[in-house]
């Protein structure tokens, strides 16, 4: 009976590697079409956010399934609890790829990245993908030492963050309000998804040692704060 249990606790933890592959893909090619001005690349987004769907929803499914059935307790709790967690936060990830793509698709056939941030825009995309390959990485290893390292990779996408808004507040920003506003939130959708990965490799480290580590704090010594993306 046991034996069950931890393979359908396994089955769980193999979900979670494959909604990560799904959102990395579907970043990449969001990030793709949208300075590639490829409404097709945009469109397979878009549809393909059903599948990241479909993992999420029989996830959950089997997670309470799993809390009804055998009521676990000490770490065979704290697995599912934080797998819920990641669900949610693999989810919203997705949700960031589609809203990329949604742009792209919204724009076209114009560009909806100009000339000036394009090359900010694409290190946001890679960043992105590399955070999101690198929690994959994570999860499938169950690696606290590597977990930590997204940390790292957060901070330079922030870095890039506050970038793009030099840009756009600059004198010499031309390309009108619009514009600017298309970029505020793309810029917005590819810093969320890579706080939803330090969310995950937090709630793996907290898996595999029993403790959540210490959010990442502001320049005032204050801890970072979430908003609703």
């Amino acid at each position: 009976m046991r034996e069950t249990f931890h393979d359908e606790l396994n089955q769980l933890g193999e979900s979670l590697v494959e909604m990560t592959g799904l959102v990395s893909v579907a970043m990449q090619q969001a990030t793709s079409a949208l300075l590639d001005v490829d409404l097709t690349l945009a469109e397979r987004v878009i549809s393909d956010d059903e599948k990241v769907d479909a993992v999420r929803d029989e996830s959950e499914r089997k997670a309470f399934d799993l809390l009804a059935r055998q009521q676990p307790v000490a770490r065979d709790l704290r697995t599912i609890v934080t797998t819920l967690r990641m669900v949610a936060d693999l989810e919203r990830m997705g949700d960031l790829a589609l809203h990329v793509a949604k742009v792209a698709r919204m724009r076209y056939p114009a560009a909806a990245v100009p000339a000036e941030v394009q090359d900010t825009i694409r290190e946001m995309g890679d960043i992105a993908v590399r955070i999101a390959d690198k929690t994959r990485d994570v999860l499938a290893g169950k690696d606290a030492e590597l977990a930590e390292q997204i940390e790292t990779d957060d901070d330079r996408m922030d870095l890039l963050h506050r970038r793009l808004f030099a840009i756009l507040l600059a004198d010499d920003w031309a390309q009108g309000v619009e514009p600017a506003i298309d970029i505020t939130l793309i810029g917005r959708y590819y810093e969320r998804f890579a706080d939803h990965s330090v969310s995950v490799a937090r709630q793996v480290i907290y898996l595999v040692t029993g403790e959540m580590p210490q959010p990442a704090t502001a320049g005032n010594g204050r801890p970072e704060t979430a908003l609703g993306l």
